[in-house]
C-alpha cells in the first residue's frame, strides 16, 4: 500500500470504530449483552469488507487505472453479494440482536465512507496525467 493508501485507511477506520463504540453501548443499555455483541461483529464486518476492497484497489491501481477500476468494481459487487448472504444467514441466529447488528452496519459503512470522502478530499495528488511530461522526446522532469 502506498502512503495515500494508509491516510485513507486511518482516516476511514477511526470513525469508523468510533461509530462502533457508541454503538455497541448504545445496544449493550438497550438490548444487552446480544446487542453488543451483534453491533460488534457488525462493526468488524464493516471494517473487515472496506479494507479489503482498499487493499484490492490499491493493488490493482498499480497494474493500471482500467485494472484499478475493474477491481472496484468486481470488490464492491463481490461484497454487496456476501453481505446479502452473512445478512440471509445471520438472521436466523439467535446469539446476537440482528436489530444492533443491522443499524450498526449501516452506521458503520456512513461513517467509512464519510472517512474516505474526508480523506480524499484532502490528499494532494495528480488525477490527471501531463500529456507534456509524456511528449515523445521529452526527459522526464
Amino acid at each position: 500500500m502506498q502512503a495515500n493508501d494508509v491516510r485513507v485507511l486511518k482516516s476511514a477506520a477511526l470513525p469508523t470504530a468510533a461509530v462502533g463504540l457508541v454503538a455497541m453501548l448504545v445496544s449493550l443499555f438497550a438490548v444487552g449483552a446480544s446487542g453488543a455483541l451483534g453491533a460488534a461483529i457488525g462493526v468488524l464486518l464493516v471494517a473487515l469488507f472496506f479494507t479489503i476492497g482498499l487493499v484490492v484497489v490499491s493493488w490493482a491501481g498499480r497494474i493500471s487505472p482500467t485494472a484499478m477500476f475493474a477491481a472496484a468494481v468486481v470488490s464492491y459487487l463481490l461484497k454487496v453479494i456476501v453481505v446479502g448472504v452473512l445478512l440471509r444467514v445471520f438472521e436466523g441466529i439467535g446469539a446476537w440482536d440482528f436489530t444492533a447488528f443491522a443499524w450498526t452496519v449501516v452506521a458503520g459503512t456512513i461513517a467509512w465512507i464519510s472517512g474516505e470522502v474526508w480523506a480524499f478530499a484532502r490528499l494532494r495528488m495528480l488525477y490527471v496525467d501531463d500529456p507534456v511530461a509524456k511528449a515523445p522526446g521529452r526527459a522526464e522532469p
